[in-house]
């Protein structure tokens, strides 16, 4: 006998992060959005599954060292490929760390609407990684034939005793880095006259703006409500939590437009003038 789907937005969410089937993982993030903002389902029940140390994932790819990863230039078709293998395993991760912020901080004293803005880029970047992936085969790969780092998951052992760290690393430090290096990266593929891959990545680019807003909005809302400073707050858990660098070029409009300013991030990297 079958067992029983989850009937809240929790529940889903963690059936959707612990699937290792990828399809099905993309499937049950769009199902449990349009459910949620259907509004048929609650947030959380007492019955709702464990929430999973790590998402699901098929056997390959190999996670390896950031320095064994394969090396990305558009001006090959394999240094494409690796580049847009390494993309879609970023937007793979970016899946689970939108559907791990719904499941895990479910019981915080937020509005409606926080869950309804993580949902949101939680089916976005379903979206994505099915354009990466269905890139990759149209050039003849597929995704999970090269090796890829564990790095983005590390983020969320690193954040998962605080929303707010939570909100400062993973959309205001890894999702704002994707609004600094895509408009180099698109000017290099339209170089490489690849604009198939450029349009996905445009695709990409503007709703990532869209997540680093949706996590300015929230850590905003939660440093008022705590009545300290949102910029110093978000310097003191970036040195606390993300082991990496905060280095330029940073692309400061888009950064802006999302509702992250300079003095959020300036003063971190010694290299900015």
């Amino acid at each position: 006998m079958a067992a029983e789907r989850p009937t809240t937005l929790r529940g889903l969410a963690i059936e959707a992060l612990t699937s290792a089937d990828l399809d099905a993982k993309r499937r049950l993030t769009t199902e449990a959005g349009e459910r949620w903002f259907a509004r048929q389902l609650g947030l959380s029940a007492p019955g709702d599954p464990a929430l999973p140390s790590r998402p699901g994932r098929p056997e390959k790819p190999d996670l390896v060292s950031p320095r064994h990863v394969p090396r990305r230039s558009v001006h090959s078709l394999e240094g494409r490929i690796a580049m847009i293998h390494a993309l879609a395993h970023i937007e793979l991760n970016a899946i689970d760390l939108a559907l791990d912020i719904v499941a895990r901080f479910c019981g915080q004293p937020v509005p409606r609407s926080f869950f309804d803005g993580w949902m949101t880029v939680a089916m976005e970047e379903a979206k994505h990684f099915g354009l990466l992936s269905g890139r990759l085969r149209d050039l003849g790969s597929h995704y999970g034939a090269m090796p890829a780092h564990d790095g983005l998951w590390q983020a969320v052992e690193a954040t998962a005793h605080d929303l707010t760290a939570r909100l400062a690393i993973v959309p205001l430090i890894l999702e704002a880095r994707g609004l600094d290096v895509t408009p180099s990266l698109l000017q290099k593929l339209e170089e490489a006259r690849d604009p198939e891959t450029g349009a996905i990545l445009e695709i990409i680019y503007n709703d990532e703006k869209k997540h680093v807003a949706i996590g300015a909005k929230w850590f905003r809302f939660l440093c008022a409500r705590q009545r300290i400073d949102p910029a110093r707050r978000f310097q003191e858990l970036v040195r606390e939590c993300f082991r990496g660098d905060v280095k330029p070029p940073f692309n400061d409009r888009a950064r802006a437009e999302a509702g992250l300013t300079p003095t959020f991030y300036r003063s971190l990297s010694p290299l900015s003038s």
